[in-house]
């Protein structure tokens, strides 16, 4: 896993790795809107309107579940923070004319202005729910309902001829109003002295009519997406699921996980972070020293994909600047790359254990 676009150094390693999650598959090589692969964006972690999931006969989901386990006493502290995109719908327009000092405009697919392309596509901003506290020394906090509304908005943008005396066309931006919940419970393990089973559910409760009607790109914009839960203790230790300790293997087991996967976070041995993420990882999963940053494409292998970039038309790069700041800042920093960071992606040997001769 590389690191999470345009990371900054101050940012701590869950931080980082989260950041990775949020943006996986934002968008794919060749990082172009026309290309095949981007047709059809947004596939991880998505949580959909209800009413969707039930027209969709459930293949789409509206709840996704963490289940884990904790070590805990009355002094247990936990935080949950639950994290997505929300998806902006991105129209360009082109001027037609004035009338009456109106002016009217045409949606079109994309629209060149003062040497820059601009193409209708959708863009996404982050959202946190949290952190929400839980202090099992308060049982009436062993169950926690939280609910969030976001309200819908719109934002246009002119575009002016160089001389600002002509309108050439706008960019109207709009997302979505979006309600939801997040559901904790915190329940004891009945044959295991300390130790609790957490459950997070996180919920789409967004009001969406004619669900049955409605496309996918459709319901994607009242959608939850790439959504992860960050989970932190105080006091206390998290199990891990991939390789309990012996007296917890039924326990974990038994814990039920719906459309994502927690692992430990943190440096290896640390107990008081998991992150539950809709790709599934390892425990204690790693930002790649070597990666300058994020290529969203899953499973990625930074030197090839950089030499791909390095080898499209410029054409090709052209309409990859006007898709989406994110890819534009991709294809500058790798075009700025530096030959010695570049060799750093060449390989490199780790994990060896020599043996002395």
């Amino acid at each position: 896993m590389s690191a999470a676009a345009e990371s900054k150094p101050e940012k701590s390693l869950v931080e980082r790795v989260a950041a990775a999650v949020l943006y996986e598959g934002y968008v794919l090589y060749p990082y172009r809107p026309s290309s095949v692969k981007n047709q059809q964006r947004w596939n991880f972690g998505v949580v959909c309107p209800e009413s969707y999931s039930v027209a969709q006969k459930g293949t789409e989901a509206a709840l996704m579940q963490t289940q884990c386990l904790i070590v805990a006493n009355k002094t247990t502290q936990l935080r949950v923070s639950v994290k997505f995109l929300q998806l902006i719908a991105r129209e360009v327009s082109a001027a037609l004319g004035t009338t009456s000092e109106i002016t009217n405009f045409q949606p079109v697919n994309s629209l060149e202005h003062d040497g820059r392309l601009y193409n209708t596509w959708q863009e996404a901003i982050e959202r946190q729910v949290g952190p929400i506290a839980i202090n099992l020394a308060n049982s009436k906090q062993n169950i926690e309902l939280v609910e969030f509304a976001l309200p819908p908005e719109t934002q246009v943008e002119e575009l002016r001829s160089s001389d600002q005396s002509e309108v050439i066309g706008q960019i109207t931006r709009r997302q979505s109003a979006l309600t939801g919940s997040v559901s904790i419970e915190v329940s004891a393990c009945s044959h295991l002295s300390g130790a609790f089973k957490l459950t997070v559910q996180v919920r789409n409760t967004t009001a969406f009519t004619n669900a049955d009607e409605k496309s996918r790109d459709e319901a994607l914009l009242c959608s939850f997406v790439s959504t992860h839960t960050i989970l932190n203790i105080e006091n206390g230790e998290f199990v891990s699921l991939l390789d309990p300790p012996a007296e917890f293997s039924n326990a974990a087991t038994e814990c039920k996980n719906i459309g994502t996967y927690p692992v430990m976070i943190g440096m290896a041995g640390e107990k008081d972070c998991m992150l539950s993420s809709p790709i599934i990882l390892y425990d204690y999963p790693q930002i790649a020293a070597e990666s300058p940053g994020d290529l969203f494409d899953g499973t990625e292998i930074d030197e090839i994909l950089t030499l791909r970039i390095l080898t499209l038309t410029e054409e090709e790069k052209r309409e990859i600047r006007a898709s989406d700041d994110r890819a534009r800042q991709l294809l500058e920093r790798t075009e700025m790359l530096p030959l010695e960071e570049f060799m750093k992606l060449h390989g490199a040997m780790k994990g060896v254990n020599r043996k002395q001769s």
